[in-house]
């Protein structure tokens, strides 16, 4: 899965990488401990309006919630499921986007069944993939979204049995609806050799803390 992490790029380099339109309430960055139900930066595709750079609630919200909180907090959503699953199958083919993120966590556990975070990254910023949802009326709209994973390739196993489905950018058009159909063959496992990974500070397992020093080597 992926419930946690870091985003270092200014507003105006991530509106610049992703050729983006940027609203004007995107959340604050850096941001080295994003955690699920806050606001987050989210490239959506639109072929009439183009690419926007916007905030969304990480928490998908399904259409029937009477409230935000009436069920399960939706982070992420599963690709081999996806379009199944009531929640996320019309998502999958009209709303997905791309979520820029510098990094993001996992957790491994010892014998003692202490929780110890590993901080997953690239050399670049990654696109993960996304789906994502209007809920409300529109005198009181929500936007939210959902990380899409999948299982993990050998090296993130080493860490966690899934992991994030990153686009390369070469694809992000194609996920965004913009290249016409084959978004679906998107949704596996990045190349063993794109990201790397380092144990770092248990201090991250606090969904408070906050600083640069978050991923730094332990």
């Amino acid at each position: 899965m992926c419930g946690r992490y870091a985003i270092t790029l200014p507003d105006d380099a991530m509106v610049q990488l992703f050729s983006a339109a940027p609203a004007n309430n995107l959340p604050d960055v850096p941001n080295y401990n994003v955690c699920p139900t806050t606001d987050i930066h989210v490239v959506t595709g639109d072929a009439e309006f183009g690419r926007r750079l916007v905030s969304m609630r990480w928490g998908f919200v399904p259409e029937w919630y009477k409230t935000p909180t009436d069920g399960p907090l939706l982070i992420n959503a599963r690709s081999e499921t996806i379009a199944q699953k009531p929640a996320f199958r019309n998502a999958c083919r009209t709303r997905r986007c791309l979520i820029p993120v510098s990094g993001f966590y996992e957790w491994t556990k010892d014998s003692d069944g202490t929780r110890w975070p590993w901080y997953i990254h690239a050399d670049q910023t990654l696109a993960l993939a996304g789906v994502w949802q209007r809920w409300g009326s529109e005198d009181n709209q929500l936007s939210s979204c959902a990380v899409v994973t999948t299982g993990a390739n050998e090296t993130m196993s080493q860490v966690h049995h899934r992991m994030p489905v990153v686009i390369d950018e070469a694809d992000w058009g194609l996920w965004l609806g913009e290249q016409g159909h084959g978004a679906a063959t998107l949704m596996k496992a990045a190349d063993e050799e794109l990201l790397s990974f380092h144990q770092v500070d248990r201090a991250v397992n606090s969904n408070r803390a906050s600083g640069a020093q978050l991923i730094e080597v332990a």
